[in-house]
């Protein structure tokens, strides 16, 4: 497989510095991507950069995750208008073996080939660089007006609202600068990617390795993913899309994929997954024919979830799902963990009672309508529970005065009224 062809059919290519091609067709190269550290998950705004390195590794290259331990104790200016909070080193490794774990579900760390990926942190190689080494060895190679010609550093003096950027931040690409150098000279590394916001830092990089040791090093970047709408991709209403599902349910996540736009979907299958092209365009096709159905959306949210959690995720995802958009059944909701209940629930109207009321055994239409606001009244319950309108956790209820009680709740806590086909109740038992 060509790498650069891979990804540019794939909408993944934004620049790329002449030379490049040529390199990754000639030999096996090992290329790195730079992740920040500053969380103990990664969150879906970093999936375009793990996949170009999937999709290196598929093609026969070797790629390094690097985790940024001591430049995430600097903070980038890329892309940002104000500093960030500085983390210690053992929020740092914590972070770091929480990244390795969930790459590994992206990349092969373990093979006995030689293009098995590695992990490496520059904090390793920076700890005991002293400031003056740093000055001497590194800073009189590039040029103070060669650093101000960069657009990262150029935006955040210009900004009316910045104030400012502090030399701790200014020297920030020449610290990813000397990681290019140091994996360059100590793994052999000579591409390094990111996103395109980063081609500054990368390219100081490459000019680096040019002054200093008279190399030759390549640099090549991928879009920043957006949103047909111009939004911002992967950010709702709650905050990021976490892999870990400690931060975002696999319910929730793969809500997210099965949410997203026509066009954006058409986008997004190409970036995040390892579908062939073949096998995309039929899909797009499909799709096209019968834009209702989803189905683009649908296999894209399947591959992803699939991919960060697990096929076992997947399908409680989609039987989740089901239980408020399709017909599924009261088994299928008390396999339901209390998480995703309330994932799913999320928005519904939700009332209080109190759990002693329920251990003595109250009629359905008392509960239903003074001690939880379902129905306006008595006799509108009635009448929709003869027409077989009202379900209680996905099952018919047969009698408006049957006696519910604290067998009915589930996770022992939760009672779910079905008014109707779509109108949702959470009664919660406290």
């Amino acid at each position: 497989m060509n790498f650069v062809e891979e990804l540019k059919w794939r909408g993944m290519v934004h620049d790329m510095m002449p030379g490049t091609e040529e390199l990754l067709a000639k030999e096996q190269v090992t290329a790195y991507l730079g992740i920040d550290p500053t969380a103990d998950s990664l969150h879906i705004g970093h999936l375009c950069g793990i996949m170009m390195l999937r999709h290196f590794q598929r093609c026969g290259h070797k790629p390094l995750a690097l985790v940024g331990g001591a430049t995430g104790m600097i903070g980038d200016p890329s892309g940002k208008s104000a500093e960030r909070n500085l983390l210690n080193e053992e929020t740092l490794r914590h972070n770091q073996e929480c990244i390795k774990k969930q790459l590994a579900k992206f990349l092969d760390f373990d093979s006995a080939a030689s293009n098995a990926a590695e992990l490496v942190n520059n904090y390793d190689w920076m700890k005991d660089f002293s400031f003056l080494d740093f000055a001497r060895e590194i800073g009189k190679h590039i040029t103070v007006n060669y650093m101000m010609s960069k657009d990262s550093v150029k935006k955040r003096l210009s900004s009316e609202s910045s104030a400012g950027m502090s030399f701790t931040e200014f020297t920030y690409q020449l610290l990813q600068g000397y990681d290019f150098l140091h994996l360059y000279e100590a793994k052999g590394c000579k591409l390094q990617m990111g996103g395109s916001d980063q081609w500054g830092n990368i390219t100081t990089g490459t000019e680096l390795i040019r002054r200093k040791v008279g190399g030759e090093a390549y640099a090549l970047t991928c879009p920043l993913i957006t949103k047909a709408d111009g939004g911002k991709f992967g950010k709702t209403e709650s905050g990021n899309v976490w892999l870990d599902a400690k931060y975002t349910s696999p319910y929730k996540f793969y809500q997210f994929w099965l949410n997203v736009s026509d066009d954006d979907a058409a986008k997004y299958i190409r970036i995040f997954t390892s579908l062939e092209k073949e096998e995309i365009d039929s899909l797009i096709a499909e799709h096209s024919a019968a834009p209702h159905l989803r189905t683009l959306q649908k296999r894209l949210a399947k591959e992803v979830t699939i991919m960060v959690h697990s096929e076992e995720d997947y399908n409680a995802a989609v039987d989740a799902s089901n239980i408020l958009f399709g017909n599924a059944t009261s088994d299928a909701l008390k396999k339901l963990d209390e998480d995703t209940l309330l994932a799913v629930f999320e928005g519904v109207p939700q009332f209080e009672v109190s759990k002693e009321l329920l251990s003595q055994g109250i009629k359905a239409v008392d509960l239903f309508t003074e001690n939880a606001a379902v129905f306006p009244s008595k006799g509108e319950m009635r009448k929709l529970v003869q027409g077989g309108g009202v379900s209680l956790n996905k099952e018919k209820l047969a009698a408006f005065d049957e006696v519910i009680n604290t067998e009915n709740l589930l996770d022992s806590k939760y009672l779910l009224v079905q008014k109707g086909k779509k109108n949702y109740y959470l009664i919660i038992a406290k």
